[in-house]
């Protein structure tokens, strides 16, 4: 039987909103074999070229990006706005289309614009993997957040997951709420009210105290430059209302876990002592970032 070649919108990851159960799955259970594998690096990706395209920046989701396709040994561009022609007015169509043009086989890009990264897929030939689009979406950071949740309950249905934070502006909330569900897990938010997101159908919105009756408590990072904005009052007002406390946390199930996207805020969405708790899986999550983007990165550049 003859397999049907992927074509060029299946390799690529622009989000999870849609995606299936089954994909889902594959894409998570090809991450697990990564985690496995013993090797530091291997030649899968030989002779590949990966660009790393970040108009906005995020050194950690670079980063993990970077070892996933070094130890999938490909070789690797990597392209920061802050030095490149665009901050002297080239529009990011062009950057991906000159890269393009120089031979890239797949880009991964992050944007500050929401909606232009599923306009560049439509007119470029290169996979492009979605490291995240404003306050859209977030694919591989759900991904590893899944995985995560996979690798510590053994499967994610059932699960009851609570977001808690700016789910207005969180591309992380957006892309956990599509996938969990298409998992079969439950999806509750909680967030003040001018931080909950109109944009999600069907969102249940629970007060901190149900939030941590979850079994995953996931806290969202407080953008502390909205304080000019006065969408926050103080760090302080936040933490005393929101945040995960040691006292909210002792009321937690003994089972659950916590979670957070990275990079902390300590002591205001979350207390210090808690980021490295045994409940804690923060920085369990990072590990997991490379072996699922060493999934993604393989399925956009394997025919």
């Amino acid at each position: 039987m003859i397999m049907a070649v992927p074509t060029l919108s299946q390799r690529s990851l622009l989000g999870l909103k849609g995606m299936s159960a089954h994909e889902l799955t594959s894409i998570l259970d090809r991450a697990a074999y990564w985690d496995a594998h013993t090797e530091k690096q291997v030649s899968v990706l030989q002779s590949k070229f990966v660009a790393n395209m970040f108009f906005e920046n995020s050194t950690r989701t670079r980063f993990s990006f970077e070892m996933a396709e070094k130890r999938l040994g490909a070789e690797v561009l990597n392209f920061t706005a802050a030095a490149s022609s665009v901050e002297k007015g080239e529009s990011i169509y062009d950057t991906v289309r000159t890269l393009e043009s120089m031979g890239i086989d797949a880009g991964i890009i992050r944007l500050k614009p929401a909606g232009v990264l599923q306009e560049l897929a439509a007119k470029v030939g290169v996979p492009l993997i979605n490291a995240g689009d404003g306050n859209n979406e977030h694919p591989t950071q759900a991904l590893l957040d899944l995985y995560t949740m996979r690798s510590h309950f053994g499967e994610v249905k059932g699960l009851h997951v609570a977001i808690i934070g700016d789910i207005l502006h969180s591309r992380v909330a957006r892309s956990n709420y599509w996938a969990l569900q298409a998992l079969g897990a439950k999806v509750s938010f909680c967030a003040p009210d001018n931080m909950k997101a109109e944009d999600l159908p069907d969102a249940h919105y629970i007060s901190m105290e149900e939030a941590l009756q979850a079994d995953v408590v996931m806290m969202l990072r407080v953008q502390l430059e909205r304080h000019a904005t006065g969408m926050l009052k103080s760090a302080e007002d936040y933490r005393l209302q929101y945040g995960l406390t040691e006292e909210r946390a002792a009321r937690m199930k003994k089972h659950a876990i916590i979670m957070h996207p990275a990079p902390v805020n300590r002591n205001v969405e979350i207390d210090d002592a808690l980021v490295e708790s045994a409940q804690s899986k923060i920085f369990t999550q990072m590990q997991n970032g490379v072996p699922v983007r060493m999934s993604v990165i393989e399925r956009a550049l394997r025919n």
